[in-house]
């Protein structure tokens, strides 16, 4: 897990103001939402953050968890990665930056930070010239257990 740039109740604060500045109820699924995805350290689908918030309450829509998953999205507080057929997986944005590998049969998904590939990139801008303002970086693979079970 990378480190975290924020606390989550540091999150939630700011979670709270966007909802008083963009006129809305307080949601304690929002919260809970966060708190989940903050707390996984990983990256999870809305099935599984649903089925989550399911152990506290039984009543969780799964329509109420994709249509808050849209809200905190777009208000940047969650990021979504699309690993392939398997749909979108979030994961909390206050992390340090990292990229992502991801495997095309299982749906696993890694973190990791290369320098060489971070100097790289802003080198390729440069020689552009032009300056890196931001990247999202996907390696898609299929992976050593997957190889392995297809007898690769």
């Amino acid at each position: 897990m990378k480190n975290r740039l924020e606390t989550l109740e540091s999150i939630l604060e700011r979670l709270r103001h966007s909802i008083r500045q963009n006129g809305l109820k307080n949601s304690k699924q929002r919260e809970e939402i966060i708190a989940v995805l903050y707390k996984s350290g990983t990256h999870l689908s809305p099935e599984e953050i649903t089925a989550n918030l399911r152990t506290r309450d039984k009543s969780t829509s799964i329509s109420s968890v994709y249509r808050i998953l849209g809200f905190l999205e777009k208000e940047h507080f969650i990021t979504a990665l699309e690993p392939g057929k398997s749909g979108k997986r979030y994961e909390i944005a206050a992390k340090e930056h990292h990229d992502h590998i991801i495997c095309l049969h299982c749906g696993d998904i890694q973190e990791f930070v290369d320098e060489e590939i971070e100097s790289r990139q802003v080198q390729v801008a440069s020689a552009y010239r032009a300056r890196l303002v931001s990247h999202d970086m996907r390696l898609f693979v299929i992976c050593a257990k997957c190889q392995q079970l297809a007898g690769e």
